[in-house]
Formats: C-alpha cells, structure tokens, sequence
C-alpha cells in the first residue's frame, strides 16, 4: 500500500495517536502562521519603511552633487544628516562590498531594497545596530548611516513566541483533559486483556456515555460467560459424580463373581471409571484456582521430579530466559504438564521438557520420541474426544481423547495456545504450551 511506511512511525497507543491528532493541527496551524507573518514581515514592512529612508538618502545625493567642491559637498552633507538623522562622511567603501550575516533576513531585504531604489549605492552594511551606505556621488563615495529600526520593526519575534507559548499552554491543558477522556478506555483494554489471560479484574464502566456502553457490555458478556461455564462445570461434575455410585455397586457386585467371569466385566467398569475422571477433569478445568506468583521454573522442576519419581523418562532442559516469580495458576499449568508429560509417555519411551521464558510469554515444550501426529491432523487431535489411532499406537495405553484438549482449554483460558509440531531432537512429537504474560 502506499501509506504503509506511515503506519511504521505512528504511535501504537491510543494516547500516542490522540495526542498526534491534537497536535498536528496545533503545529501546522501555528507554522503557517509564523511563516506568513515572518515573510510579510521581512518583506513587506521592511521593504516599505526602507523605501522611506530611500527619499533622505536621494535627496542628500543630489544636495550634495550640486556642490562646486568637496569641501561645500560635506559640509552640505552634514548640514542635512542632522536634522534626517544621518552620519555623513565622505569615505571609501569596503572591498569586500555588502556585510549582511546570514541569517538576517530584515537586512537582505534591505541591501535588495536599497540597491533597487538607488543605483548609486556601492555597498551596504548591516552587522550592528547601525546601517551603513555607501554612495557614488560627483565627489566621491559618500557614506550614509542611520539606526536599524529605521528600516526594521523593533521585536518582530514577539508574535512568535506569543503564538508558541499559548500554543503549548493551550496543547497541554486540552492533552489533559483528553488523557482523562482516554482513561476510562485504557481501563477497559486492561481488563478485557486480562479475562483473555484468565484473571478477573475489577472493573467499573466510567468515561462517556459510548465508552460507559462499551464497558457495560463487556462486564454483561464476561458476567453470562462465567455463568455458562459455571454451568457447564456443575453439569458435567454433577453427571460424573452421579455415575460414580452404579459403577461402584457395579465393581462391588462384580466381585462376588468368579474371577473367570467378572474379569472382563471390570475391565470395562474401570475403563468407565477412567472415562468418568477425565470428563470430570475436562469440566473441572481451572475453576477454583486462584492466580498466584509463582516461579514458573520451581513448578516445572517440581513435576518433572514428581514423574521421575513414579520411573518415568523424564528429562527437564536448562530453563531459557530469566525465570521469576508471575501471576499464574498452578494447579491448572500443573494438570496441564502432567497430561502433556503423560500423553509424551504413552506413545513414546522417553520425553524432554523445556521451559523458556520471555518478557511476553511463557512457552514450555514437550517433546517425545514417538510416532508424532500428522500435520494435517493436529487441529484435530486438540478436539475433544479424538483419538488418533493409526497416528498415535493406541494399543500401548487407552484414553479417551481428552489429554491435549484439556491442555488447549487450560492453555485458552491463560490468553495462550497449544501448538503441536515435529521433535527435531527425538523425532516424535512436540507439544508447545505458550501463556501470555
């Protein structure tokens, strides 16, 4: 596009773009203003009132032409420069012709002035307070000098930096004002941006009456979200819990059987059992963990040791990053790591776990030396109750679909993701846990 090189230098705040937005006419405004002012100013007033010191300075020249000698000419000459207010003087001009700096743009315009009403004038100077010309006349070069403010308006720069300084006194009051009218919205990302992380925040709708609609609707939408998901876990806990009786009379009656007999039978009611406690892990997600600081590498480190402990091959990689304390949930980034740790070792002999931290997200990786997941059904083996069977040898260990989601549910409700790919270092598959910080 064309203006996409803009989009690189703007602001990304909407305080930043706000205050672009009030400034940028202030500034605009304000230069053209100056610019304006300044050449009408330098151009205009200064070439008028030196048109006027024009008409003494003739009129001295053709006093002093009219003399019969150089003696009556200065003495002609300086009975004029009194009452004109002029220093005459009958002197050669400089070699090296005009003296004006640079910068002064009121004596450019007033060599250019001077040399176009005059054709005599052989040079001019204007480096002080004092402007000095001079002229060829009949008895030679004649030096004229006169006060600047003949020619040039005393503090042209006054307008300037009155325009300057209420400009920025104006600029801040309003940026205030508009800083507080931002507020409320600032306050709104901040909390929306911490539910997508899985954190509650207090908030009151404030600010505008569009900004205080805004805000309402967000705290209705998040209130009837936590209702709905408060009623699903109640549901699906309430059916997993009721279950547990029957199969308990089930597994107790089973038992009074002779083991020839019931030996199929129980496999399927434990099978029931293990569906049952999925589910009900499935339901249960993260409720009722509360956000804690927690050290990211202490916990990773913790149920690393705790699979080792029970003669899983469990190996943990030096942590990437500065590990510190940050809110978290840790018995949901727990449930999570152990399901991935347990899927790793189901279809695969040993796993590697990595934790890297940086300053915007946490990611831990899993990676085992299985069969992997194909590409193409990845998205697939994230959804509830999928089970992969020719990708991922499900004749070492039944399950009931429910591991990677339940990681893909705890990881959503954190403002993260779950992203399966290819182990480079043992071949099989590597499950990446990102959380936002």
């Amino acid at each position: 596009m064309t203006f996409d090189w803009l989009k690189r230098w703007m602001p990304r705040g909407l305080q930043g773009r706000a205050a672009l937005i009030l400034l940028l006419p202030v500034v605009t405004l304000q230069l053209v203003i100056s610019i304006s002012f300044v050449q009408r100013h330098y151009e205009g007033v200064t070439q008028q009132m030196t048109r006027s010191v024009l008409i003494d300075l003739r009129y001295v020249a053709e006093t002093v032409d009219a003399a019969p000698d150089r003696a009556a000419a200065a003495a002609a000459a300086a009975r004029l420069g009194g009452p004109l207010e002029l220093e005459t003087r009958f002197a050669p001009p400089p070699v090296a012709g005009d003296s004006v700096r640079r910068w002064d743009l009121s004596g450019r315009q007033v060599v250019a002035t001077l040399r176009e009403g005059l054709d005599r004038v052989q040079a001019v100077e204007t480096l002080g307070r004092q402007v000095t010309v001079w002229i060829g006349t009949d008895h030679g070069p004649l030096s004229l000098g006169f006060g600047r403010r003949r020619v040039s308006a005393s503090n042209p720069h006054q307008l300037i930096v009155l325009i300057v300084v209420l400009g920025a006194l104006m600029s801040t009051v309003s940026y205030l004002f508009l800083r507080n009218q931002l507020r409320p919205i600032t306050r709104l990302a901040a909390a929306a941006a911490a539910y997508g992380k899985g954190r509650i925040v207090p908030y009151k709708a404030g600010g505008a009456s569009e900004v205080r609609a805004a805000g309402m609707a967000f705290v209705d939408m998040r209130n009837r979200i936590e209702r709905q998901s408060q009623a699903r876990r109640m549901m699906l806990s309430g059916i997993s819990h009721d279950l547990r009786t029957p199969l308990t009379r089930l597994r107790l009656g089973l038992s009074m059987l002779p083991e020839e007999e019931a030996a199929p039978l129980v496999g399927d009611v434990d099978e029931m059992r293990r569906l049952l406690d999925a589910f009900l892990d499935f339901a249960r997600g993260d409720a009722g963990d509360e956000v804690e600081r927690v050290d990211p590498a202490a916990l990773v480190a913790r149920v690393v040791e705790d699979a080792r402990r029970t003669g899983q091959a469990v190996k943990l990689l030096p942590v990437q990053g500065p590990s510190e304390p940050m809110p978290l949930r840790p018995t949901a980034l727990r449930r999570a790591l152990e399901n991935l740790i347990g899927n790793a070792l189901r279809y695969g002999h040993r796993c590697e776990v990595t934790l890297i931290v940086s300053r915007r997200s946490l990611r831990l990786l899993v990676e085992d030396d299985g069969p992997g997941i194909p590409e193409a059904r990845r998205e697939e083996a994230m959804r509830p109750f999928t089970r992969l069977d020719p990708a991922r040898n499900q004749d070492r260990g039944t399950g009931v679909g429910l591991g990677l989601a339940i990681v893909a549910d705890i990881a959503h409700a954190h403002g993260g993701a779950l992203h399966l790919g290819d182990s480079g270092r043992l071949g099989g598959l590597r499950a990446e846990l990102v959380l936002a910080r």
